[in-house]
């Protein structure tokens, strides 16, 4: 014979309300203090709506946390021990905003990052003399690559911003320019290009053995694709360097020509130990951009840093993003 409460299933117990902080932090004091009325002057809320808190935390929790009477208040047993875990609850949450307040404050004191050759070397030196101008006590920390890795040292988090001067990323980013550079090609006055009157083809240009930057490299990127729009194949490496710096000695030791930064050169060829040689057929100018995370707002000294380099190189107004 089966009994008749096997034929029902038992109700199931209502879901615990989730107390809110204020409430806990009540009743740590009560627990604290001894005393609702004490708890509700350091919380410095009236003691009616404190005793509301409590019972409205005991009918979520469905205890009775408190016992009431004309001597004071007192935490019953089932009291204590939910007090015990309010006060580990408070603790966590004083070192979760004591830990949010060290994050901000490092984030206004510490920008970290990350660019490609030709802006550490001929732009950012200025940007950050000036945003340290307006921010004394900031650090800034750089780390120099190529515009292919500076993305991965963004997108990582080893750096907060980074600067760029391809024509494409290797990781989807926000992106903003800051400047436009011009690519130039340059050989020493002793090379057959110095002594030229008419410009260079694209296809001359393109089948002539140069001296370049690693694969991987804004510049090497910016001269590819101007060469590819141009109809014409890539160009063949006479020699490959890893930094803009051992590419322009070596065009002024007779290597062979370069195509270059004007960035980088503009002082060589005032001063005579490059030539400049003109092209046409094919544009070789090029953005440089700031990149950071994606879905990331940009704010403090790396929104500053970005609006330091817009203006400051430009020397016009900054253009859209």
């Amino acid at each position: 014979m089966t009994d008749a409460s096997d034929s029902h299933p038992s109700p199931t117990a209502l879901p615990l309300r989730t107390p809110d902080l204020e409430s806990l932090r009540l009743l740590v004091l009560v627990a604290e203090l001894g005393s609702l009325g004490r708890a509700a002057e350091r919380l410095r809320i009236s003691q009616p709506s404190a005793s509301r808190r409590l019972s409205t935390l005991e009918r979520g929790f469905g205890l009775v946390l408190v016992d009431r009477t004309r001597r004071g208040s007192r935490l019953t047993l089932a009291g204590q021990v939910v007090a015990g875990h309010a006060r580990r609850v408070m603790d966590e949450l004083d070192a979760l905003l004591a830990g949010a307040d060290r994050l901000r404050d490092r984030r206004e004191s510490e920008l970290r990052v990350a660019a490609s050759l030709t802006v550490a070397e001929y732009l950012l030196p200025a940007w950050i003399s000036e945003l340290r101008g307006r921010r004394p006590g900031l650090y800034i920390g750089l780390q120099v690559s190529n515009s292919e890795h500076v993305p991965e040292l963004v997108d990582s988090g080893e750096a907060d911003l980074g600067f760029v001067e391809g024509p494409r990323l290797s990781r989807v980013m926000s992106t903003r320019q800051v400047a436009v550079d011009r690519l130039v090609v340059v050989v020493d006055p002793g090379h057959p290009w110095a002594r030229r009157e008419a410009p260079l083809s694209a296809r001359e240009l393109s089948q002539a053995p140069l001296v370049l930057r690693e694969r991987g490299s804004g510049t090497r990127q910016t001269l590819d694709r101007a060469l590819h729009l141009a109809g014409c194949e890539r160009v063949r490496p006479l020699v490959e360097l890893g930094s803009t710096a051992a590419v322009r000695g070596a065009v002024i030791a007779g290597t062979g020509p370069s195509v270059l930064s004007e960035l980088a050169v503009r002082g060589d060829i005032a001063e005579g130990r490059l030539i400049g040689v003109d092209v046409e057929g094919v544009d070789l100018k090029r953005e440089l951009r700031a990149v950071w995370p994606i879905g990331r707002r940009l704010e403090g000294p790396a929104a500053e840093l970005v609006t330091v380099a817009r203006h400051g190189v430009t020397g016009r107004r900054p253009t859209r993003g």
